[in-house]
């Protein structure tokens, strides 16, 4: 059988509980939700580093983002680290770059020595910086201005529909980035197309009902951001289809990280939060046809091992992520046991930051004497954040003061010692936040919401 093809349909700042098939009732991601039915959905899938580049350094390299010097924005990734595109170009596949990089060191134009080898290339490195809703500007292989017509997210489509057309006869691997639905920087705005801006948000999740932000301004456009890329999903889809290209070829879907409105920082992200950290991710076509629902927890950096595999290409051993194909292989229950049961994240910019998240518990520590833009790390943290996951799942009380819960502190801080080290960390010292009793805690919660 012919090598299969590989899309990466790649959103950016887009919750997990945007989708149907997470609970969102306002019928936005029909598409999404029969790609993951049909095909293997990563039911728990999560972002190791909750900030834009940072969260594409991982993803393009399996290796955190700590590893490969990416642990901001603002960072060019290095030639040291390979990414998907050297592997896939060594395996005789021709390998195409849509849309926003965030990996470059410039905010437009991307030297062609900063593309991560993809030998077609229509890009811009901060696809915020270079266009907004209805005027799209990226630069071609040539570092040549190209204006696309349309709204951004269906000029970005057009143009990948064109790239799988002309490459329909040869093995291809395409990165198709898109800016929605993260908020314009210019104006802090989230543009939605005409047709959808004014229509209200209709469902506001738990999270952002509870916690206010800027959720009810903002989520209507959201939505309407997201039901476009959704469509444009399908006319993805379509294409394939209509190329008698569908069965082989691998499509992902998935995105850099959430957005929490403010709700939890003085932005939308960066933070431990799982509406920072859970994203959409789903797989079809090829060996992902019929795979079902994973229920184990995946990361963005399993993408480059799994996608790897998934087309025979050796998985290179400085990869830190892991392949989910054994998990789909008959459900072999060995490698279902081996297969990681936490997942790390790094946090920049807002703080330095660590936390671990299993299936029942978030555990998350700062480093209270470090400069969040300036250090990746420190060898000394404070323990700041602890969820549980099962009898609190919107994150709305937190535990890290607790008497009661001292035991699972010292489980977790060993667990996520462990993780840093396996990161390539250093390990630290985690210092216990100040403990109360029950009867302390409640006055102490009281006292914080006066």
């Amino acid at each position: 059988m012919a090598k299969p093809n590989v899309i990466v349909f790649f959103t950016d700042q887009q919750r997990y509980d945007t989708t149907g098939i997470h609970g969102n009732p306002c019928g936005l991601t029909p598409n999404f939700d029969q790609m993951a039915m049909e095909g293997t959905h990563a039911n728990l899938a999560f972002t190791p580093q909750p900030v834009c580049g940072p969260a594409r350094g991982v993803l393009q390299t399996g290796k955190y983002a700590t590893c490969i010097g990416n642990y901001r924005n603002g960072i060019c990734l290095s030639a040291d680290h390979k990414t998907m595109a050297h592997y896939f170009n060594e395996a005789g596949y021709y390998t195409g770059y849509i849309g926003k990089w965030h990996l470059g060191s410039t905010r437009h134009a991307v030297p062609k020595e900063e593309r991560g080898e993809y030998q077609y290339w229509l890009g811009a490195n901060a696809l915020e910086a270079t266009s907004t809703a209805y005027d799209t500007l990226v630069y071609d292989n040539e570092d040549r201005p190209v204006h696309l017509p349309g709204y951004r997210v269906d000029a970005l489509t057009d143009a990948a529909i064109r790239f799988v057309d002309q490459n329909k006869d040869k093995p291809f691997f395409l990165f198709l980035s898109f800016l929605e639905p993260h908020f314009q920087n210019s104006n802090d705005s989230f543009p939605a197309p005409d047709v959808y801006k004014n229509q209200p948000a209709g469902y506001i999740p738990p999270d952002l009902g509870a916690l206010g932000g800027t959720s009810w301004q903002h989520l209507g456009g959201y939505y309407g951001m997201v039901k476009r890329l959704d469509e444009a999903l399908g006319r993805v889809r379509d294409a394939l289809k209509s190329l008698h290209l569908a069965e082989n070829t691998i499509v992902l879907f998935t995105s850099d990280h959430g957005c929490h409105f403010k709700t939890r920082n003085q932005e939308y992200k960066r933070s431990c939060h799982e509406s920072s950290i859970r994203i959409p991710m789903a797989f079809c076509g090829g060996p992902f046809t019929g795979g079902g629902r994973l229920q184990e927890m995946v990361s963005l950096i399993d993408v480059a091992p799994t996608l790897l595999d998934a087309c025979g290409i050796e998985v290179p051993g400085d990869m830190q992520g892991h392949s989910i194909m054994p998990l789909l292989r008959g459900g072999n229950p060995q490698a279902r046991a081996e297969f990681p049961q936490e997942i790390f994240v790094q946090i920049s910019e807002s703080q330095v930051g660590r936390a671990i998240r299993t299936k029942r518990w978030k555990y998350s520590v700062e480093a209270l004497d470090r400069h969040p833009i300036q250090d990746s790390g420190s060898d000394v943290y404070t323990e700041t954040f602890l969820y549980d996951l099962e009898h609190d799942p919107y994150e709305l009380r937190n535990l890290i003061h607790s008497q009661a819960h001292i035991p699972v502190c010292r489980v977790l801080a060993e667990k996520l010692k462990r993780k840093m080290e396996e990161a390539g960390e250093q390990v630290p010292v985690i210092l216990e936040a100040e403990k109360k009793s029950e009867g302390q805690l409640r006055l102490f919660e009281g006292e914080e919401n006066l």
